[in-house]
């Protein structure tokens, strides 16, 4: 009876403890905590621009975007670097994502992908596309 008794005693001693370090835990993360990732801005549509990027674009663009993608080798011409494109223009950056290389002057082989993705989708893809680019990053003051 009496371990009964101690273990109880043990036990609501523990509870209140824990609910006093829960109390103080939430005020601090209440006080100090912010999201990791903000749900809008630029890094945010980087980030899920890079989503879009290594779902539908990395097999031919490759991982760094270089035009090294798995199955670049099957392609003249191969697909473009765009680590170094000179073609960085949003809006055309847009357009060749929504209508495909051909539409653009560009490679065939450039699949048009406005009716897989939404605009948001494409409007993030193009924004990590300029947080990558070698030519952007150069260009921008530091």
């Amino acid at each position: 009876m009496r371990r009964v008794l101690l273990a109880a005693v043990l036990l609501a001693g523990a509870c209140h403890a824990g609910a006093q370090l829960s109390q103080a835990y939430a005020q601090v993360v209440a006080t100090t905590a912010k999201p990791l990732l903000a749900r809008d801005g630029p890094d945010a549509q980087a980030f899920r621009g890079s989503l879009v990027f290594f779902n539908y674009c990395v097999t031919c663009h490759g991982p760094n975007a270089d035009g090294n993608g798995r199955a670049a080798k099957l392609y003249t011409p191969r697909p473009a670097n765009l680590r170094a494109s000179d073609k960085n223009i949003i809006k055309y950056m847009r357009l060749i994502v929504r209508n495909g290389g051909k539409s653009m002057g560009r490679s065939e082989f450039m699949p048009p992908w406005g009716e897989e993705l939404t605009d948001e989708q494409i409007a993030d893809v193009t924004v990590y596309l300029q947080s990558i680019n070698d030519r952007v990053a150069a260009s921008t003051p530091r």
